[in-house]
């Protein structure tokens, strides 16, 4: 039993002992994470992932799941951050018809759906307070009350939450619980930046490559190797995401079977070209709310205002893209 807790000495080893098929890469700062994952995938651990958008805090949620004597029950993913207030009890808990003015049918809350499995609480940052003593009453007694039925129910989870948030600066601001912080905070995983483990930027290029054929019944297709020190050079600020989506996009415009550097250039907005070191890029006289404005304007013209394509190609969650779309007073019709 102890060997299998061992860190995983490379990507072979890690992926004979454990399910960490969906994620791709074998980067120093990758395997420390997935040795992490080996090590408390098994306990009952509540965990933290920590990390930017778009850096794959799902399938690490997924991969502890999955590698944890839960894996065949539930899997239960939630997105705190599009959840307003009003509709986080009826959400988590559940409602019993009737409960109140348009609840025509019982539902089952998340958590009863979750229930002896992993429940997945992702975006747990954005999570308005009156919501959070919420949940950690949950998480504190494992017992909650579904709307409209006032006996508590016992329920047996796991939890793994995720945030692009710094929560330790947000506990010291007020804005997130202290005790709600330490109690799903037992294991911290964090994620590196796509920036920060280059030497996977390759093999994920392939993967999405490979997959975008797949999906698409297009023949497959090469990149050169410049293309491929082309891609290691960006600074990927939607880092996974944005890399999938600069990939998929030049497959699909280039339709060539071996891609160059130039056909990767030409699908760069300017706005991610490669900086040169120390140099700061010319925003051309904006401030950066402007820059962000024009940068969500122009990619809700090329996605003809689809919110979910918009906010992949920028990199960013819906919920974060609603938060700037009402920022910036930028009418959509949803």
């Amino acid at each position: 039993q102890k060997k299998e807790l061992e860190t995983p000495l490379n990507r072979l080893d890690a992926d004979n002992k454990f399910h960490f098929d969906k994620i791709i890469g074998q980067s120093a700062p990758l395997m420390d994470v997935l040795g992490t994952v080996s090590r408390i995938a098994p306990t009952n651990a509540s965990v933290l992932i920590t990390g930017e958008s778009g850096t794959g805090k799902e399938l690490i949620a997924e991969a502890i799941h999955t590698n944890s004597p839960r894996a065949k029950e539930p899997f239960v993913k939630v997105n705190l951050g599009g959840l307003s207030q009003s509709l986080f009890e009826s959400e988590m808990f559940g409602h019993k018809k009737g409960a109140f003015t348009d609840a025509y049918i019982d539902r089952t809350g998340r958590f009863e759906m979750a229930n002896k499995g992993t429940i997945f609480l992702d975006e747990i940052g954005d999570l308005e307070l009156s919501c959070q003593v919420k949940l950690l009453r949950v998480l504190q007694d494992q017992t909650f009350e579904v709307l409209g039925d006032s006996r508590p129910r016992k329920v047996d989870i796991r939890v793994v939450s995720a945030t692009n948030c710094n929560l330790r600066e947000m506990v010291a601001e007020r804005t997130f619980r202290e005790d709600l912080f330490y109690r799903i905070n037992l294991i911290t995983v964090h994620l590196p930046a796509l920036r920060e483990r280059k030497d996977d930027i390759p093999l994920l290029a392939r993967y999405f490559a490979d997959k975008q054929s797949e999906v698409n019944g297009l023949p497959t297709v090469r990149f050169s190797s410049e293309a491929l020190a082309f891609l290691q050079k960006l600074p990927y600020p939607g880092n996974i995401r944005e890399l999938k989506n600069l990939v998929e996009r030049t497959m699909l415009v280039s339709g060539k079977a071996v891609l160059e550097a130039s056909d990767f250039e030409s699908q760069c907005l300017h706005t991610t070209q490669p900086a040169k070191t120390g140099a700061v890029p010319s925003l051309g006289g904006m401030t950066l709310d402007e820059l962000e404005k024009q940068t969500i304007l122009q990619a809700l013209k090329t996605h003809a205002g689809n919110l979910s394509h918009v906010a992949t190609a920028l990199g960013i969650s819906r919920a974060a893209l609603y938060r700037r779309l009402e920022k910036y007073d930028i009418p959509v019709d949803k």
